[in-house]
């Protein structure tokens, strides 16, 4: 079947999570510790405020996930500190296929479909120089729940006007993988890290090393 369209995660697949490691330096001699422990309770907490149906955008879970974070780590950080690491979220780093990979896929629908909230996508794009790469940035906030809930994956065909059998859906998550393959779409894993897969029963259509890999058809 035709690919249509592709869907791309954001964070940690268009956009290199631990980029924050240069603005956590000044709190502590081991920013990658804190920048692995504030991503892992980010998407913890993502994870369980859905299941508590007690929804707060992106922001606001990122910021409680940084305040844990320095709190476990016994880390000093007063206001300013803190502001300075959540400002390192709107300016994120892209990672270095990602322009010429959008780039090849022109002439069918590229979108985001992603945990943020809308103003932390507009500026990660922006700042990335991606705005003219993607045709449409989609955010959970139009259903106030987080992936893997399939109320997410739903954005992407009614947003595309594609059916998710028609789709390529791409994420660098595998637990993100498994939520869109589960929702019917193609699914193509970026696997950076070389990671095992998921044992969540779905398996990717296909896996890459990096974007440049996907394939067109």
């Amino acid at each position: 079947m035709t690919i249509r369209g592709f869907v791309f995660d954001a964070y940690g697949t268009l956009f290199d999570v631990h980029s924050v490691v240069e603005a956590g330096r000044p709190l502590t001699d081991d920013p990658v510790a804190l920048s692995v422990l504030w991503r892992q309770k980010q998407l913890e907490y993502t994870w369980l405020r859905s299941l508590m149906g007690r929804y707060e955008d992106f922001w606001s879970v990122t910021e409680a996930a940084l305040r844990y974070s320095v709190k476990r780590l016994g880390l000093r950080a007063d206001e300013a500190a803190l502001r300075r690491l959540m400002d390192a979220y709107l300016t994120l780093a892209c990672f270095p296929d990602v322009p010429k990979a959008l780039a090849r896929l022109a002439g069918r629908p590229r979108a985001i479909l992603s945990n943020g909230a809308p103003r932390m996508l507009a500026a990660a794009v922006a700042s990335s120089g991606l705005v003219a790469a993607l045709e449409h940035v989609i955010s959970v906030d139009r259903v106030k729940v987080y992936k893997p809930a399939p109320a997410v994956y739903a954005l992407g065909p009614a947003t595309l006007g594609v059916p998710a059998d028609e789709l390529m859906f791409v994420s660098s998550n595998a637990w993100d993988v498994a939520g869109a393959k589960a929702a019917g779409y193609r699914v193509a894993w970026c696997n950076r890290a070389g990671a095992p897969e998921e044992e969540l029963g779905v398996r990717a259509d296909w896996v890459v090393s990096n974007l440049a890999e996907l394939p067109t058809e």
